[in-house]
C-alpha cells in the first residue's frame, strides 16, 4: 500500500505577520510549526512530504524544514507562481502575487501519486489530526466511476481566532452523520467581547462552536481535474485580478456538483496559528506546555 503524501502549502508571504512565518522558530528548541506537523505526519504513517513554495525561497526550505523532514519522510518540492496558469491565460495587469491556496494545491499535482493530505505550513494541527487523517486516507475508496471519498479535519471556530486582528475561516455546514454539506469562506472574522464572533465583511454573527476548515484536507488525485476546471472559470471571471482562488471554496464547488463526498473528522487536540506577530507568544507557550507534558522531545 502506498503511504499517503502530505502536501504543505508554504508559498505565502505572511504580509500580516511581517515575514515568512513558516520559518519562524516558535518551539522551545527552535522548531517551526511546520517541523511539528511533519513530525506528527511521519509518526502517523505518512511517507512523503511535498512542499509548495515560491522558487525564491526554495533554498531556505531545503536547508531548514526540508532537511529536517528528510530524516523521516521522502521530500519533494513544487512551485507556486503567478505565471503557473492553464493554457490560454496570462496574468492580468496589476497582479503581483499568486492566486491563493486553490492554486497552491494544483501546483503539487505532478508530485502526487496517490491519496494525499493538504496542510498549511503556518498552522499547528496536533498529533491526533494526522492520525485520524492517515487512517481515513488508507481506507479503500469506492469503485471506479463512483464519487471519491474525501475528508476535512474540522476545528471549533472559537479556538481558531486571534485577539490581534481578523482571520479568514471556511465555516462548514455539517450533517448529523458528519457529512460535509458545504463550506463558506468568511474573510474578516473577529472574536466578540462577550463570546462568539462576527465577520466584519458581511456582518454575520457566530456562536463560536461552528466547525471551520483550516485547510487540513484528505484528498485523492481525482481532485486535480476538477480544481483545474474551476481555476479556469475563476480566471475567466471579473474578479481574477484582485481575488484569490481559495481551496475550501473550490472543494465546496466540487462537492456541490457531485464529484466527491467529504466527511468531517474531529479531534480533541489543540490548534495553534500565527496570523499576526502578536500571536507568537501564545503559540510558543502552548508548544512549551506540550513539550513539558511529554508530547514532543526537545529538541524535536
Amino acid at each position: 500500500m502506498v503511504k499517503p503524501t502530505l502536501v504543505v502549502l508554504a508559498a505565502g508571504m505572511g504580509s500580516r505577520y511581517g515575514g515568512l512565518k513558516q520559518m519562524d522558530p516558535v518551539g522551545p528548541g527552535g522548531e517551526t510549526l511546520l517541523d511539528y506537523n511533519l513530525h506528527d505526519a511521519a509518526r502517523a504513517g505518512f511517507g512523503r512530504a511535498v512542499f509548495v513554495v515560491r522558487r525564491a525561497f526554495v533554498d531556505a526550505f531545503r536547508e531548514g524544514p526540508g532537511a529536517r523532514a528528510a530524516r523521516r519522510l521522502e521530500v519533494d518540492y513544487a512551485f507556486q507562481s503567478l505565471e503557473d496558469l492553464p493554457p490560454g491565460f496570462s496574468p492580468p495587469e496589476g497582479r503581483s502575487k499568486p492566486w491563493g491556496t486553490g492554486q497552491a494545491v494544483l501546483a503539487a499535482r505532478a508530485a502526487v501519486r496517490g491519496p494525499f493530505a493538504v496542510a498549511n505550513a503556518d498552522d499547528y494541527y496536533g498529533r491526533e489530526a494526522f492520525e485520524v487523517l492517515a487512517r481515513a486516507l488508507e481506507a479503500p475508496q469506492p469503485a471506479p466511476g463512483l464519487p471519491r471519498r474525501w475528508y476535512l479535519v474540522g476545528y471549533p471556530l472559537e479556538s481558531t481566532l486571534s485577539g490581534h486582528g481578523t482571520v479568514s475561516r471556511g465555516v462548514c455546514e455539517v450533517a448529523p452523520d458528519g457529512t460535509l454539506l458545504g463550506i463558506r469562506e468568511h474573510l474578516k472574522v473577529t472574536p466578540l467581547p462577550g463570546g462568539g464572533a462576527r465577520d466584519l465583511a458581511d456582518g454575520r454573527a457566530f456562536r463560536g462552536d461552528e466547525t471551520v476548515s483550516l485547510n487540513l484536507f484528505g484528498l485523492t488525485p481525482e481532485a486535480f481535474p476538477g480544481l483545474e476546471s474551476l481555476f479556469k472559470d475563476f480566471l475567466a471571471g471579473p474578479d481574477a485580478a484582485r481575488s484569490e482562488f481559495f481551496a475550501p471554496a473550490a472543494l465546496d464547488a466540487l462537492l456541490r456538483r457531485g464529484d466527491a463526498g467529504m466527511r468531517v473528522l474531529r479531534t480533541r487536540g489543540p490548534w495553534f496559528g500565527v496570523t499576526y506577530r502578536e500571536d507568537r507568544e501564545r503559540v510558543a507557550e502552548g508548544l512549551a506546555r506540550l513539550v513539558a507534558a511529554g508530547e514532543y522531545p526537545c529538541p524535536l
